[in-house]
């Protein structure tokens, strides 16, 4: 099994800076507090001048610690399916959808599961996945960011959200990663992965997720697992998006047809008798 132990979600920072922030603050209140004890029980010059020596010199640490820490602490998002099963994780990374996507080749164990459980052939799905939409960046945003969007998102993120802040952030992640692909006027199902800002698991423990998706194809999909497989939602997913895109409400008037001008009618010519 693949060890992706090291990865953790940057919201906003590295895991390991978060880690930082927390420990350091805890550990440092903890030592102020009994070194301060043991300093009035000595009373002594010395011991005071060794406690000051050393609040000083951990200080100084944790900022040059804060400040230098590695690039390498920070997430690289490459993991956009964790397939999250009772206490069993396999990550499947982004280099193996892209191989997937670009040749049709399967190199990942993950991946060719969840192909199986999607409802569709390998072939069907890579399609699906590659297929582009057309859309207005305005309009998708519009949707994404009204209440109906809000609430579709929450609907679309029932048991794929991110891995360490699961459905808390989920809203967040989903949109993000449509928006970014819509900026040039198409998304795809590889596209929105791609845009992902934070890795991703698909639940299914504690009897609290199901690894169960609502895909957005109603009346389209057949059998449980076209309608509730990550990889057939994902299929679906761009064009739920192209579907309840909003228009501009302004442009929409321009673009309504005049109405007609009523046209005077000439008066009967009268006579001179």
């Amino acid at each position: 099994m693949q060890d992706h132990s090291k990865n953790a979600e940057l919201l906003p920072q590295s895991a390991a800076a978060f880690q930082l922030c927390v420990d350091v603050p805890y550990r440092l209140a903890s030592f102020v507090k009994y070194g301060t004890r043991w300093l009035r029980s000595k009373r002594t010059d010395s011991a005071s001048l060794v406690i000051k020596r050393l609040l000083a010199g951990l200080f100084v640490g944790t900022a040059l610690s804060a400040v230098a820490l590695p690039a390498s602490a920070a997430v690289d998002n490459n993991l956009p399916v964790r397939w999250n099963t009772g206490g069993a994780v396999w990550s499947t990374n982004q280099d193996a959808f892209n191989t997937f996507f670009e040749s049709g080749e399967v190199t990942d164990r993950g991946l060719e599961g969840g192909l199986k459980r999607s409802g569709w052939t390998a072939a069907e799905v890579r399609e699906g996945m590659n297929k582009s939409y057309n859309v207005d960046f305005v309009g998708v945003s519009r949707f994404l960011y009204s209440d109906a969007g809000v609430k579709f998102l929450k609907n679309q993120t029932t048991s794929y959200f991110p891995y360490w802040s699961m459905n808390t952030f989920a809203v967040q992640a989903l949109r993000s990663a449509i928006v970014a692909d819509a900026r040039d006027g198409q998304i795809s199902s590889a596209g929105i992965m791609q845009a992902l800002p934070t890795d991703m698991r698909l639940a299914d423990f504690c009897n609290t997720y199901t690894g169960a998706q609502n895909v957005c194809a109603e009346g389209r999909c057949q059998g449980d697992a076209q309608c509730t497989s990550l990889l057939s939602w994902y299929v679906f997913l761009p064009a739920c998006i192209q579907a309840n895109q909003m228009a501009d409400p302004v442009a929409q008037v321009r673009t309504m047809a005049p109405a007609p001008v009523q046209q005077m009618q000439p008066e009967a010519i009268r006579g001179l008798w």
